[in-house]
């Protein structure tokens, strides 16, 4: 049956979704220049960041240009990986038909093939948000992230196993469609997977020549220091980027869904799943940037192709909804989000659960919305379009 919050009436919960569709095609209409100069302007900075980052790391004996190479490589992995390539590929800059932005064509500079992500994060992830057994995302395979997975022995490594996901979050996310665990439970075989591997190995082994073979070989009797400095690059991409996602999605009061309270649901009801599915992280413009505006998790799930520069301005508006409905707007600083997650994984690696604070659950608000009118906004008459 249809997913129900609370005291809201399936009236209600349309007019929300006809006051979110406002909001996206009003915001859809705007798309110009600005938004164009932005990307490129960010792309030009990332390029920038790569080329001086590599250039000092072939000088990398000297400390200041190895701590300079270093940190200038990581910040242009982050900017590729987040701001870039997670929007470009979201179809984010679609409309401006630059074959440079294109979200079919655009490949990054991660272990992770872009076809690959696109199907397991554009269309899994964000179709089936935080509904168990569905949205993989949830525990990556290998965490317990929710009080409703079965507990096992093997859970009692939930923090470290989190641990060595956050070093090595480039090459979970380069497997994370492969369903490894169909592997080992022998309901799949590698032959059913071997396309999959394939441009695992390829993309994955472009990446490895590039950074820990091919870079450090031009660097000569320095090659040592230039390998070291480019893993330390990749080390600080993946712990920043585990740390975003998992801050947006799996922090305290952030809900998970059964497949029956997700079934047949309206678009009314997939855009509330969403906003009680995700978190905000607080942070000035330069976090926002770096973060790919994913710091404004709850409105990036609700308007996935909507350049994600715009999502600060559209958070007033969404966060005004959620108060008018009587819905949790989940945001907080990074420190306070990634606490609670990883006291979460500490939580759930247990066998049982309790009454912590650190598991409450919205399946239904806490308190009764105040009187939402039903009348559709002007604005929102038109169709909506889909996502």
């Amino acid at each position: 049956m249809p997913i129900t919050y609370g005291d809201l009436t399936p009236e209600q919960v349309q007019t929300l979704g006809h006051e979110l569709d406002a909001i996206r095609n009003r915001v859809r209409a705007e798309l110009g220049q600005a938004d164009l100069d932005y990307i490129r302007t960010v792309i030009k900075a990332q390029r920038g960041l790569e080329v001086s980052g590599r250039a000092m790391l072939e000088l990398g004996w000297l400390a200041p240009l190895w701590l300079g190479g270093t940190a200038a490589l990581a910040l242009s992995k982050i900017l590729d990986n987040m701001e870039i390539g997670h929007n470009v590929m979201h179809g984010q800059y679609d409309w401006t038909n630059d074959p440079a932005l294109n979200s079919q064509t655009f490949e990054w500079d991660t272990a992770c093939p872009a076809e690959q992500w696109r199907h397991s994060h554009n269309y899994m992830h964000h179709t089936f948000t935080n509904i168990l057994d569905m949205d993989r995302d949830i525990g990556y395979g290998i965490l317990r992230m929710s009080e409703e997975q079965r507990w096992s022995p093997y859970f009692v490594g939930n923090l470290l196993y989190a641990t060595l996901l956050m070093l090595l979050f480039e090459w979970g996310v380069a497997v994370h469609d492969l369903e490894v665990e169909e592997l080992f439970s022998g309901s799949k075989s590698i032959a059913d997977k071997r396309d999959m591997l394939k441009a695992i190995w390829r993309k994955g082994g472009r990446q490895a020549l590039k950074d820990y073979v091919i870079f450090p070989a031009l660097a000569g009797p320095g090659a040592p220091l230039t390998l070291a400095g480019n893993a330390t690059a990749n080390i600080i991409r993946n712990i920043w980027a585990f740390s975003i996602i998992f801050c947006g999605h799996f922090p305290d009061g952030v809900q998970e869904f059964s497949k029956a309270e997700a079934a047949n649901e309206t678009k009314g009801e997939w855009y509330l799943r969403q906003m009680l599915g995700s978190a905000n992280i607080t942070g000035g413009r330069l976090f926002h940037i770096l973060s790919g505006n994913l710091s404004f998790q709850i409105e990036h799930h609700l308007f996935p192709d909507i350049p994600a520069r715009r999502y600060a301005a559209i958070s007033t508006e969404v966060r005004e909804i959620c108060e008018r409905y009587g819905l949790p707007y989940n945001a907080g600083p990074l420190h306070r989000q990634l606490g609670s997650v990883f006291l979460k994984l500490a939580r759930l690696s247990l066998p049982w659960i309790g009454n912590s604070p650190f598991n409450r659950s919205y399946r239904r608000p806490t308190r009764r919305p105040a009187d939402v009118a039903v009348t559709v906004p002007a604005a929102a008459t038109r169709e909506p379009v889909a996502v």
